[in-house]
């Protein structure tokens, strides 16, 4: 209790200590990287205040010099933190809800991160358009297949907007699966539990010469790909 105690006094020292005066300087001078990179420092403090261990393996199959989609599971809320911090600069295509919350919010719009609207199916598809041309201009992109984090922890099924953003930038997929999160962060909690994190990158699933006929097969590759890497209790159920 004390120790997740401490790692939200210290969350919240380092939002409004440095992400405000940051926020600000990014206003004033458009340059957003110093903000971007202390989030990223930021939050390897706050995963090693907490006592979580990532166990990353996989990370070298990640094409360099491409933009790529990174696809993880999500079991728990500490799942965007952790695999932020494994990653290269990204930005992310996220719930709404998210942009709504102060600093955290307007930094995120700043950087260029991409609400979606789930209950406006308008704005949700210019979301994914607005994704497709970032995605061309080079920038790779973190998004959750699976839309929402799992309520049980196990692999929910995919929504359709983020392989058709793939598929029409022609960008590759990186399948990534995420394994003990929901122990971490559990169910109803806001605090992080120390324990052991696995993430393993996987072979890229290639999107280009591919048609959005081919979602559904591109789909089931991705989603092999991520079941590779859980533990039978992160399975979907029988019928799932």
């Amino acid at each position: 209790m004390l120790r997740a105690a401490f790692v939200a006094l210290v969350s919240l020292f380092f939002v409004f200590s440095l992400g405000t005066p940051l926020v600000v300087y990014a206003a004033i001078t458009g340059n957003t990287d110093p903000l971007y990179r202390v989030s990223h420092y930021c939050v390897g403090v706050v995963l090693r205040l907490a006592g979580v261990r990532l166990e990353v393996s996989g990370r070298e199959r990640v094409p360099s010099r491409r933009a790529v989609v990174f696809m993880p599971n999500h079991e728990s809320n500490a799942d965007a933190p952790a695999i932020f911090f494994c990653l290269p600069p990204v930005l992310v295509l996220g719930k709404e809800e998210f942009f709504r919350v102060p600093i955290l919010g307007r930094a995120m719009r700043m950087r260029g991160f991409i609400p979606v609207d789930r209950q406006h199916r308008q704005r949700a598809i210019e979301a994914v358009e607005a994704a497709v041309g970032a995605l061309g201009a080079g920038n790779s992109f973190l998004v959750f297949p699976e839309g929402t984090r799992s309520p049980d922890g196990r692999l929910q099924p995919f929504k359709k907007g983020p392989f058709i953003m793939a598929l029409k930038a022609g960008a590759p997929i990186v399948p990534v699966s995420l394994s003990g999160g929901r122990r971490i962060m559990r169910k109803g909690e806001a605090a992080l539990h120390p324990g052991r994190l696995r993430i393993t990158f996987h072979e890229p699933v290639a999107t280009e010469n591919r048609s959005l006929e081919d979602r559904e097969q591109v789909m089931e590759e991705v989603r092999r790909a991520i079941l590779s890497g859980l533990t039978p209790e992160e399975w979907p159920l029988a019928g799932e």
